[in-house]
């Protein structure tokens, strides 16, 4: 608890548990929710507290090889097989050994991972796998199980200790089991009013206080209902600031109508919420302040 509330992050004790476990025994830690729950910040406040180097790799529909772990550096190849056909001055073998060094070597953040710092083993963020392939999610698996990684022309890179592993899911898919079964898993979920209430605090503490409340409690009666995109925590963030530079101590419906566009994404939530069931939820919102005596 005390690492992550350190980096100003408000964690539940079970994701505190099981983030202790996956440090102690070297694991990759398994991070699945809805988008706006947090997940990727847990990396970036792991990095921040432990004083270690993020390396991030956001995956996406057709990542491979040369995208997540290396790629050589053909312009400057080229430019070497030149330059040295020109001067003449090596053969042919030798210069084909030249070419395939670590000078022209690109380093992308898996392989990166595999070499830690002076600051120690580096936290290796693997986002939205999801949105990958299966035929990446089975690369990965051959990384994660020996934390090595073959180069044909250089051989065999292995990590002398393995990095700080977060993999985070949207679940817009279903991870295979083989992989899972590698990592410590947590479902991370929304918050809690009480949780979400404490981050307001942290992350907008210009927000008034009755303010934030009503902002939670809003939210949170928002996220009962079947919106395209329910709003995540950095949209209450986000809302809370924007309401406060209106000057805002309270919400009212005007406000809520004229900054829905800061809480929800898309067009057809905007339109749904946005009038009479907005006025609606603010009753909610206004009756719960009422019965609390905030």
């Amino acid at each position: 608890m005390t690492l992550l509330s350190d980096g100003a992050y408000v964690a539940e004790r079970s994701l505190a548990t099981v983030l202790f476990l996956a440090l102690q025994q070297r694991r990759p830690l398994f991070l699945e929710g809805e988008a706006g729950v947090g997940k990727t910040e847990i990396a970036k406040v792991l990095a921040e507290t432990l004083g270690r180097r993020l390396l991030r790799l956001q995956c996406y529909e057709g990542l491979d090889v040369s995208a997540a772990v290396y790629e050589w550096n053909y312009p400057r190849q080229m430019i070497e097989i030149r330059v040295t056909e020109a001067a003449g001055d090596r053969d042919r073998e030798t210069l084909a050994s030249d070419i395939f060094d670590e000078r022209f070597l690109i380093e992308r953040p898996l392989l990166q991972a595999l070499k830690p710092g002076l600051d120690g083993p580096p936290v290796l963020l693997i986002d939205e796998l999801d949105r990958s392939d299966e035929p990446f999610e089975a690369f990965l698996l051959e990384i994660l199980s020996d934390y090595q990684v073959t180069i044909p022309e250089l051989g065999t890179i292995k990590a002398p200790s393995p990095p700080i592993v977060i993999i985070t899911s949207n679940r817009t898919r279903e991870i295979h089991d083989a992989l899972k079964r590698r990592c410590f898993y947590h479902w991370l979920d929304y918050p809690n009013a009480e949780r979400e209430l404490e981050i307001l605090r942290l992350k907008a503490p210009d927000a008034p206080e009755a303010l934030a409340r009503e902002v939670v409690t809003f939210i949170q009666e928002l996220r009962k209902l079947d919106l395209f995109k329910l709003p995540g925590i950095a949209e209450t963030i986000d809302w809370a600031d924007a309401l406060t530079q209106l000057d805002k101590v309270a919400l009212d419906p005007e406000s809520i109508d004229t900054t829905l566009g800061v809480l929800l994404k898309y067009q057809d939530d905007i339109a749904r919420i946005q009038g009479s069931e907005a006025a609606k939820i603010l009753q909610e919102v206004k009756r719960a302040a009422a019965a609390s005596g905030v």
